[in-house]
């Protein structure tokens, strides 16, 4: 995997061009270009990757603190990675899954990080040393994992069909559960908290749901719901811009569409010359005027 760095410039230079017996020049032009930083490492494909920023003291003891960038990768060689995301220098491995990678998360404070693989578990990591504090068995192949907002508790998702909401300040004490429907099993690809009591599920069914955790009453969890399309969602995205609006990036198909979290109100769709049907995704910038997205070739 590679994200941009500084880069520098390409001079490309002159070419003579002879029409109609006359001589015509191409003006030399410069083009900017970022060079990638190029991470090996990983021996087999990356599933997920997040950057996360922390503040840590400028100097010893200086009560001045200075941003440091760090990316942590998901794969399916069973190693999520930490890196510093300015160099792209490794900084250590977290090991101990015996099954492919699908996801991997910074709580919000930065001092957690948590996985979620096909050995059918979710576990909780010490981002400061690398050490396993927790492992939340499951009876499938997990596919998502997301912390609240506050850093108390990961919501997990999979193949199971069930979102689970784990309270990692009670790690032995058993999950809540929400099924994502009654008459069939419901794969859930994403998962992402919107407050701290509001996890989305993204699903197979082509359908979002909202779900209230810390309702008790089953008849009322479902807050809502957003129907995509009919194709499998395979990435959604939690985003909120300078005029704080949050907006829900969903990746299905072969679209990239945009909705008001609140109102769930569509506010522009793309149609893409890739697709999302196994892999991919999309991001939105900060100023909600541009977004990437990779995928799966047509």
């Amino acid at each position: 995997f590679t994200h941009p760095s500084r880069g520098g410039c390409e001079e490309v230079g002159t070419s003579n061009r002879k029409k109609s017996n006359k001589r015509s020049t191409m003006a030399a032009a410069t083009l900017s270009r970022q060079i990638p930083i190029v991470c090996p490492g990983h021996t087999r494909p990356v599933a997920e990757v997040q950057f996360y920023t922390v503040d840590e003291p400028a100097e010893r003891g200086s009560p001045d603190t200075s941003p440091r960038h760090f990316l942590v990768s998901a794969c399916h060689d069973k190693s999520p990675m930490l890196r510093d995301a300015g160099t792209g220098d490794w900084i250590g491995t977290f090991r101990g899954h015996k099954g492919a990678v699908w996801s991997c998360r910074f709580d919000p404070s930065g001092y957690l990080a948590a996985t979620a693989s096909g050995d059918f578990s979710v576990q909780v990591w010490d981002a400061i040393t690398g050490r396993s504090l927790y492992t939340f068995a499951h009876r499938h192949v997990v596919k998502c994992v997301d912390w609240s907002l506050d850093s108390r508790r990961l919501a997990t998702g999979g193949h199971e069909g069930l979102l689970r909401v784990f309270d990692v300040e009670k790690p032995k004490a058993d999950p809540l559960t929400f099924v994502q429907a009654s008459d069939k099993k419901i794969s859930i690809s994403k998962c992402s908290w919107i407050d701290n009591s509001t996890v989305l599920a993204a699903g197979e069914d082509g359908t979002i749901r909202f779900w209230n955790v810390d309702e008790s009453d089953p008849s009322k969890q479902l807050v809502k719901s957003i129907k995509v399309g009919d194709m499998g969602i395979r990435d959604i995205e939690l985003k909120t811009l300078d005029s704080g609006k949050t907006i829900l990036t969903v990746s299905s198909g072969d679209t990239v569409s945009f909705y008001d979290a609140s109102t769930c109100q569509k506010l522009k769709s793309h149609k893409m010359p890739i697709h999302f049907r196994e892999e991919g995704g999309a991001s939105l910038h900060p100023s909600g005027t541009k977004f990437i997205t990779g995928g799966g070739r047509r």
